[in-house]
């Protein structure tokens, strides 16, 4: 029996989810809507211009996602970022950070680092630009190239989880450089992918842990110094 085919109603229904859901996402994510602050349907809806129903959806996504809670009460927040659980997260992240670019020093092909050098510009003009959200999602794309590159589809697929999950962490970490980062961040990018041409396996996993490392030993700096962060927990 063929299934039935979809409605206008239910394609626009369902754009209108996807529309949400990455709008949200993305805010979420780049602390836009701050962790703890309050989620309204009623106010979406208006915003999105849409019924109740594709925002309650988009929300279904994001809960499953752990980027929103839903209380008993039934009222909705933004999920609030867990540091005092930190430091496992900072544990797969440099984990993932060192094993995808050793694999990728030992499985590369011409076609890969080609992909890997066209993100490195991507990631050098957004730190020309000194445009902190750019630098985000163009230092993400160039290491899940080089995890491509490495072969393993498993890997790739936990180190994506892993930098989108990191997305607010990341935020933090940029706002600790009032969002101008160092040229030096470029050439330690610049250092790895020689180490890749080069299929040198132990200094492309030394460049990378000291590459993630960094990140995590500022991040670190930030929370036990207690300086001021730009967010409301």
């Amino acid at each position: 029996m063929e299934p039935e085919a979809a409605t206008g109603s239910d394609r626009k229904r369902g754009s209108g989810v996807k529309l949400a859901y990455d709008v949200l996402r993305d805010e979420i994510l780049d602390l836009v809507l701050q962790p703890g602050s309050a989620i309204d349907e009623v106010q979406l809806a208006e915003r999105f211009n849409m019924s109740r129903t594709p925002i309650r959806e988009a929300l279904v996504r994001l809960a499953a996602e752990g980027l929103i809670h839903t209380l008993p009460n039934r009222s909705t927040l933004v999920a609030p970022i867990d540091f005092l659980n930190m430091h496992t997260y900072f544990d797969a992240l440099v984990l993932m950070y060192r094993v995808t670019t050793k694999l990728a020093a030992q499985n590369h092909d011409p076609k890969d680092l080609s992909v890997i050098r066209e993100k490195q510009q991507h990631f050098a003009a957004a730190v020309q630009a000194q445009d902190a959200l750019a630098m985000i999602a163009t230092n993400a794309e160039f290491h899940l190239a080089i995890s491509e590159a490495g072969k393993n589809a498993y890997f790739t697929g936990l180190f994506k989880r892993l930098l989108d999950e990191g997305r607010r962490i990341l935020r933090l970490y940029y706002q600790s450089y009032n969002d101008r980062l160092p040229q030096r961040f470029v050439q330690e990018h610049e250092d790895i992918i020689e180490a890749l041409e080069q299929r040198d396996l132990d200094a492309a996993e030394r460049l990378a842990r000291d590459h993630a490392e960094q990140i995590v030993a500022q991040v670190q700096k930030l929370l036990v110094q207690g300086e001021r962060l730009k967010i409301e927990i």
